[in-house]
């Protein structure tokens, strides 16, 4: 609601609109969920500016709109069951707000909220079928590969490995950009059959915190978790 609002009042003059995408990345490859599940490309370009190819964007003037989207792509996001979940995502989902100058379609800024799937242990999916494991080895290589971003961002002058999954390439500009900003939200269970799942969580979370310069910083978090319940 704050986007519409401030894009219509302290920002009117900037005209201003906003669009939206929403697209999941399934065993190490991108699907468009607005447009079919259209399998999509993850290129950069000659800036080393990373694009989705083919990601269809709607334009959105209200929550409203963009709520509807969201129910649509989840309605249409793969999901299957395993022995710890009934409804279990089996891809990363990632919605994005972008706001762009009406005349020169030039991006002014964007907000992405990306749903990760959670790691998998073998324990939680050996009752599963082969399809399903191999879904689960996909994911905890994909959050590998974040978890490694992560480490290489808290040595300075180490070599960033982005390009390990396709994850960690659409993440790397909300990791990295010269005005980024990012916040983690780490959902975790009070139920002791959940504990090391809930350790892992934190562990991971604590190492996100530990960021320095550019990284983290506690007001900004609290603002995107507020945008992240209103359109949630």
């Amino acid at each position: 609601a704050d986007v519409f609002r401030l894009n219509a009042t302290k920002y009117r003059h900037e005209k201003l609109r906003v669009d939206a995408a929403f697209f999941e990345i399934y065993s190490g490859k991108v699907f468009d969920l607005l447009n079919k599940k259209n399998k999509l490309r993850v290129l950069e370009d000659a800036k080393g500016q990373v694009q989705v190819i083919g990601l269809r964007e709607e334009s959105v003037a209200s929550v409203d709109a963009v709520l509807s989207l969201l129910q649509h792509g989840q309605h249409i996001r793969t999901s299957g069951q395993t022995s710890a979940n009934q409804h279990s995502s089996r891809s990363h989902a990632v919605f994005q707000l972008i706001l762009k100058r009406q005349q020169t379609n030039k991006i002014h800024g964007k907000f992405s909220l990306i749903d990760l799937a959670g790691n998998e242990r073998g324990v939680d999916t050996s009752s599963s079928d082969r399809h399903t494991r191999m879904e689960g080895a996909e994911i905890n290589k994909s959050l590998l590969a974040l978890k490694e971003c992560i480490r290489a961002l808290g040595r300075k002058g180490a070599h960033l490995p982005f390009r390990a999954s396709k994850l960690t390439q659409v993440l790397r500009d909300s990791f990295i950009g010269d005005r980024s900003r990012t916040c983690m939200i780490a959902m975790i269970s009070p139920g002791m059959t959940s504990c090391e799942h809930t350790l892992n969580t934190l562990r991971y979370a604590d190492r996100v915190k530990e960021l320095g310069p550019g990284g983290i910083s506690s007001g900004t978090c609290t603002k995107l978790i507020r945008l992240y319940f209103a359109l949630l």
